[in-house]
């Protein structure tokens, strides 16, 4: 049997080679390991106290060794019982912790619309 000779035309590298596999969920910059959660940056980064970071890794615990995605009411006040907070002050109103409101955007032909009505 004669054999055959062939010669390679292409000229650029393997890419497979240099690949990464992003499913094994490495950041390049923190060396192998598990990536940061969005809730770990948020309070390493300051944007979440210590009692918040506790209370949501607490409530992540529960999640996951009871099976339950989504505690209910009383599944969350346990938690928190559990962490040891009690109630020992009276209760307060809640207007203290009312969030401002930007207003809503509203469109031009909603605009036209109101001010046809109010005519």
């Amino acid at each position: 049997m004669e054999q055959e000779h062939f010669t390679e035309r292409r000229s650029f590298k393997d890419r497979r080679q240099s690949v990464v596999d992003r499913r094994l969920g490495l950041d390049r910059r923190r060396g192998p390991g598990r990536r940061r959660t969005d809730d770990r940056k948020a309070a390493e980064e300051g944007q979440m106290s210590d009692e918040q970071f506790e209370f949501l890794m607490a409530i992540d615990e529960y999640k996951q060794k009871n099976a339950r995605p989504f505690p209910t009411w009383t599944e969350v006040l346990e938690v928190i019982k559990a962490l040891g907070y009690r109630k020992v002050a009276e209760p307060q109103s809640l207007q203290q912790f009312k969030k401002d409101h930007k207003p809503k955007r509203v469109s031009p032909r909603a605009k036209k619309e109101q001010a046809a009505v109010t005519k």
